[in-house]
C-alpha cells in the first residue's frame, strides 16, 4: 500500500458566494464545509500527512478552527497561491510522500469510501467523474460545433497522481505560461498517459455559489442516513 500526501485545495475567498468569508467556512449541519473533507481523510490509513493550501489572511483562522476537532493526521496550512494552479503547485512542493490525493475543501460530500476507491484504484494516475447528461455545444456568441457528450466526462474530485511527475508537469506549464482549470487536464497535456476515470457520484457537488448552499443542504439531510457519512 502506498502513503499519500493529502492536499486540501481552500484558496476560496467567498466572491461567488457573495459572503464576506471564504465559502470553506461557511457551516453546513453547524460545522465549517472543510471539516466534513478532514473528518473522512483524517482514519485512512494510507493519508499519513494532510496539506491545506489558502489565503495567507486566512491560515491562521484555519489552524484554529482544525485545532478544535482534534484531527489525528499531521495537518499543515500553508501559503496558497493566486490561482488554484499555483495552491496545487505549493502543496505539491510540501508534500513528503510519493504519491498524493487532490480534493477541494467545498466538496464535502465525498465519501470515505470514495477516497478508498481512488487510492486502491489500479492505475498510478486517477480521477472521478460522471456523464454529462446535457447537451454541449462548442461557441460563445454563436454556435461554432457539436461536442459528443458520449464523449465527454464532468471532472470531480479527488484525484490521485505520482508526486513528483504531477510537479514536474506543474512546472512545465509554469515554464510554458499555460493555465488549466484542474490537474487531469494538466497531467495529460504534457504525459499524455492512462488516467483512469472512476464511476463518480453526483451528489459530490462542489459549493460555490448561494444556490449550491441550498442543495447541500438538502442532501446533507438525505445523507445523514447514509452509512458511510
Amino acid at each position: 500500500m502506498n502513503n499519500y500526501s493529502f492536499i486540501l485545495l481552500s484558496g476560496g475567498i467567498g466572491k461567488r458566494m457573495q459572503v464576506n468569508i471564504p465559502k470553506q467556512f461557511l457551516l453546513l449541519a453547524g460545522k465549517p464545509i472543510f471539516i466534513h473533507v478532514l473528518e473522512k481523510v483524517d482514519n485512512i490509513d494510507s493519508i499519513k500527512e494532510i496539506i491545506i493550501p489558502c489565503p495567507t489572511e486566512f491560515i491562521s483562522k484555519t489552524q484554529d478552527i482544525i485545532n478544535d476537532y482534534g484531527f489525528s493526521t499531521p495537518i499543515n496550512c500553508i501559503e496558497g497561491g493566486k490561482s488554484r494552479q499555483e495552491s496545487v503547485y505549493n502543496g505539491l512542493l510540501e508534500a513528503e510522500y510519493e504519491h498524493t490525493v487532490i480534493h477541494e475543501a467545498v466538496r464535502p460530500f465525498v465519501s470515505q469510501e470514495e477516497f478508498k476507491t481512488l487510492i486502491n484504484a489500479k492505475n498510478e494516475s486517477a480521477i472521478f467523474g460522471i456523464d454529462i447528461p446535457f447537451t454541449v455545444l462548442k461557441g460563445k456568441t454563436k454556435v461554432e460545433g457539436n461536442l459528443e457528450r458520449n464523449q465527454l466526462v464532468n471532472v470531480q474530485l479527488p484525484h490521485k497522481y505520482n508526486v513528483m511527475k504531477l510537479r514536474y508537469a506543474h512546472e512545465c506549464a509554469r515554464e510554458d505560461k499555460l493555465n488549466f482549470t484542474e490537474d487531469a487536464s494538466l497531467y495529460f497535456h504534457y504525459y499524455e498517459s492512462n488516467i483512469q476515470i472512476l464511476k463518480g457520484n453526483e451528489y459530490n457537488i462542489k459549493i460555490t455559489r448561494q444556490i449550491d448552499r441550498k442543495i447541500a443542504e438538502a442532501i446533507y439531510k438525505e445523507s445523514i442516513l447514509m452509512e458511510d457519512y
